[in-house]
């Protein structure tokens, strides 16, 4: 409970499922039968486990699906029943529907949720379990096919009265055709995949070469995401927010919009940062945009959730983007701040049970933001996929206000085979500024070893006055990073905060291997030195550091700054520790020290290498030979792990630097290595359908 002004005391939220449950409406009391007696869960990871969970609160029994990759996945050991689907690639496992019907059959499950991807908005397979009368959670197939197709679901918008905008109205057949109709819309032009969505199939081209190379990967990721490689082109809005309205509608004609969502940070096209409210939108705009959402619904007589997308300039013009007749990820913050739970909300229209709300009784309570951790090497592209396992993995659900949706626990492993979401960190605040104070807090408390990840970009983003100020695009990554994401740079204050912590974990670990080495450690304790003068290098910068200890505290000087540590928060065994600092509690991991004796320190989610020597040592630093980094521009290497896809050039080609080589496939998204500079093809390691390592050599060049 926090103590307001007025003296009225009010619960702060706690963003977890539990509190969700609370808030929304029940759906089962203790004496009623379950709606259904036995759903299975056609998808994995975290969505699969937030299925499980609410089900299993309506006393409905759950089948997961598994592949080999999966076989000891979080959202197995969950369910009540099991079923191996076949082997790790998507293809042959949770897109094959025959694979999934049979599971049906075996376990006798009278209905599907299908999550979100994989087969979640794929009309044949919905109405394949229309024919077979197994009730699917989710809309009708013919509502699910009219809005997956981009160009019908452009078509009966138009008829919906909803802002479209401008394009081709029709499929692009090859790349010479796209050259074609792209200059006729005028550049800069959309490439995307007719059955596309979760940014698969999409790329930006501003000329010719990027209209072609954008249509090849597209096509593939198409194929590769959805089985089906029909493009189409339309005008690229410069500069928009993207801001959708989540729907949710029953099967008498009842249709509401819960509010919007802004999904403006994206990095290929795939969202990284939602929050809702939006702070761009006013009341006027969002009942503007959400009218013609359920105008849309309306002329569909669509049922079940769904969420109809906008493109939005900076002068509030919106044009309609695509509909998505399905769960969405980032659903967790509308439920935050409307108190409803959206699957359960599914369950019941499946039911075919009314709505119990109306458009009056949606609310904004508060304001709740969800940061998309990934396996993701953010210094890369602002996100090349890590793979690997979780050797170390905590989540930050000690702090009020927070909820975390995952897939995944200590030891899972990351693979390269699917999307590569860890978790979705969701907080919730009575204001946007203490929804961004939460999410940083749970941020730096994140323990996550064994993969790289993209906290520290995270990070980053919230700290950023820009954001800050709600001064957001689509365009925001690059526009904030022009030359990539290079880390977290440090404050005066933050680097002596850093400094402090490495030279009290250095003291600390001196203090003990001197009283456990000494003979007679208990009659020479007293008398053990209590100060040290240390040099420490820091983001390739040599600091001066002396620290003494007394009365329990560690008071470090570095120049003319001083800060006292409490000796007591220094607990080298602790994966994370809060550490007081002149009265402030501030966070720090210690990932772990190298042989040569540099500390990994983890600092408002960044990794920092601190290099800690005595000063005698550090006298004969310069004397000590440099090592020399040699830049081999004639070997081409996997920058992740992957499937090679196409390879583009054969030994003996004269290539040019930037030339594309190979395209490389992870995590559904297509890649292409570049020749990093002119020469021969030598030797060519690597064939289509060959799976990498990060660090492979591919190609070499002479």
């Amino acid at each position: 409970m926090v103590l307001q002004k007025n003296g009225i005391f009010r619960t702060l939220l706690c963003i977890c499922y539990e509190s969700v449950q609370q808030r929304s409406l029940s759906l089962l009391s203790q004496s009623e039968e379950p709606i259904f007696k036995k759903v299975l869960v056609a998808n994995r990871g975290e969505i699969a486990c937030r299925i499980i969970r609410s089900a299993k609160q309506m006393g409905i029994k759950t089948v997961a699906v598994y592949s080999v990759a999966d076989s000891q996945a979080k959202h197995v050991k969950m369910a009540d029943e099991s079923v191996f689907i076949g082997p790790s690639p998507a293809t042959d496992s949770y897109l094959n529907t025959e694979k999934i019907l049979k599971a049906i059959d075996e376990t006798n499950s009278d209905f599907l949720h299908p999550g979100y991807g994989f087969l979640s908005e794929n009309s044949k397979f919905v109405q394949t379990l229309e024919n077979h009368n197994i009730t699917y959670i989710g809309p009708h197939s013919t509502m699910i096919s009219k809005m997956g197709d981009k160009l019908e679901s452009k078509r009966t918008a138009i008829q919906a009265g909803v802002n479209v905008i401008p394009g081709y109205d029709g499929v692009i057949k090859h790349v010479e055709e796209c050259v074609k109709i792209a200059r006729e819309i005028g550049y800069p032009v959309m490439i995307k995949a007719s059955a596309g969505g979760g940014g698969k199939g999409m790329r930006v081209a501003r000329n010719d070469q990027e209209v072609k190379e954008g249509f090849i990967l597209s096509t593939q990721e198409a194929r590769s995401s959805f089985g089906d490689t029909r493009m189409l082109v339309e005008k690229f809005i410069e500069n928009p927010r993207h801001i959708e309205i989540q729907i949710l509608g029953d099967k008498f004609g009842n249709i509401v919009y819960l509010n919007e969502r802004e999904c403006s940070i994206q990095r290929r096209n795939q969202k990284v940062i939602e929050e809702a409210p939006s702070v761009f939108l006013d009341s006027e705009t969002r009942k503007a945009m959400g009218q013609q959402a359920v105008s849309l619904c309306q002329k569909l007589k669509y049922y079940s959730v769904g969420t109809v997308e906008f493109l939005i300039d900076k002068n509030k013009n919106f044009y309609f983007l695509e509909m998505n007749t399905r769960l969405q990820v980032e659903h967790p913050i509308t439920e935050c701040i409307t108190g409803i739970d959206l699957i359960k909300e599914m369950f019941k229209v499946a039911k075919g049970q009314k709505l119990t709300i109306n458009q009056d009784d949606i609310t904004i309570d508060g304001w709740a933001i969800e940061s998309r951790v990934y396996a993701e090497d953010p210094y890369k592209q602002f996100g090349l996929p890590s793979i690997g396992r979780l050797y170390k993995y905590k989540e930050p659900l000690h702090i009020p206000g927070v909820r975390c949706d995952s897939g995944v626990e200590e030891g899972s492993e990351i693979s390269m085979h699917y999307d590569p979401l860890v978790c979705k960190l969701v907080t919730h605040g009575k204001t946007r500024e203490e929804a961004i104070k939460i999410s940083k807090r749970a941020l730096d408390s994140y323990v996550i070893r064994g993969i790289k990840h993209n906290i520290p970009l995270l990070r980053d983003i919230l700290s950023n006055k820009k954001f800050s100020a709600g001064e957001i695009t689509t365009n925001y990554l690059p526009e904030t990073y022009p030359e990539g994401f290079k880390g977290m740079t440090l404050s005066s204050c933050d680097r002596l905060k850093l400094l402090a912590f490495a030279a009290a974990i250095y003291c600390t670990a001196d203090l003990r291997n001197r009283i456990y080495t000494n003979l007679t450690p208990f009659k020479l304790h007293k008398n053990l030195l209590k100060s040290w003068q240390l040099h420490i290098q820091l983001d390739k910068a040599d600091f001066t550091v002396s620290i003494e200890e007394t009365n329990g505290q560690f008071k470090v000087e570095c120049g003319e700054k001083a800060l006292l540590v409490d000796k007591g928060d220094i607990k080298m065994a602790a994966p994370l520790m809060e550490v007081n600092m002149d009265g402030e509690i501030s966070l720090f991991q210690l990932a772990w020290k190298s042989a040569s004796g540099e500390y990994h320190i983890v600092y408002h989610g960044n990794n920092y290498k601190v290099k800690i020597l005595t000063k005698k040592a550090a006298t004969y630093l310069d004397l000590m030979p440099k090592k020399q980094e040699i830049k081999k521009l004639n070997e081409v290497k996997a920058p992740m792990s992957g499937l090679v896809k196409s390879v583009l050039c054969s030994v003996g080609d004269m290539v040019n630097e930037s030339q594309e080589l190979l395209v490389i496939e992870a995590m559904k998204m297509q890649n292409f290595m570049l020749a990093k500079s002119n020469g021969v093809v030598k030797t060519l390691k690597v064939k289509v359908g060959d799976t990498v390592t990060s660090g492979d050599v591919l190609i070499n060049l002479e």
